[in-house]
């Protein structure tokens, strides 16, 4: 949210490319999952286009990183506990409550809160519990659904809709090494695109042979 509000989409959208790498690690290293040869080709495709896109920032990315470290570690948690959609969202709102209610009447206190004191933005307020609790409870009910190492690869959607977003939206400056690193990753999500159509026709064969 804070690179959203202060115009660092694009780098946000860059976390997120990190994402599934970190997410991809833990689910070989931590939990002894296994790949395919064209899931390693994509992993590695996506990590030159990665390398591209953080170079070109001239600097390190600290938002992207911190994006990158929290949302694996959120997952590799979910994915350990093994708890249900609802059950995993409802624990940790009840471990949350607490601090963000004390937050909550601090700047209530302080005259900087916006709950409640006009309707229009009230409103806002609430929905926007409701639109990160939807997904929350898709990625909760998946996690536990799916492979870490494929969660990891499909997480490439996210960045990609957030770089649309910086680009035409927000109007963010795309220099040509955004734009190479961009087009890499999407080389990365063809080739695993490829390798899920096939052994997802490979599934259909053997269902075939059996019946």
């Amino acid at each position: 949210m804070w690179g959203v509000i202060h115009g660092h989409v694009v780098e946000c959208a860059l976390g997120y490319y990190i994402n599934p790498l970190i997410i991809v690690l833990f689910g070989v290293i931590l939990l002894k999952e296994k790949m395919r040869k064209l899931q390693w080709l994509s992993i590695g495709i996506a990590t030159i286009g990665v390398l591209v896109l953080a170079l070109d920032y001239g600097h390190f990315p600290w938002i992207a990183l911190a994006i990158t470290v929290s949302w694996g570690s959120y997952g590799l948690v979910k994915k350990q506990l093994g708890l249900g959609a609802l059950e995993g969202l409802a624990l940790e709102t009840l471990i949350s409550f607490l601090p963000y209610f004390g937050y909550l009447i601090w700047i209530g206190h302080k005259g900087q809160g916006q709950f409640g004191h006009h309707l229009g933005l009230t409103i806002l307020l609430m929905g926007a519990g409701v639109v990160t609790a939807v997904p929350l409870l898709l990625f909760n009910g998946s996690v536990n659904r799916l492979p870490y190492t494929i969660i990891g690869l499909l997480q490439y959607i996210t960045p990609t809709v957030q770089f649309l977003i910086g680009i035409l939206v927000r109007h963010e400056v795309m220099t040509t090494g955004r734009w190479i690193g961009f087009f890499i990753v999407w080389l990365a999500l063809f080739t695993l695109g490829t390798d899920l159509l096939k052994s997802g026709s490979a599934s259909d064969d053997g269902l075939a042979k059996l019946d």
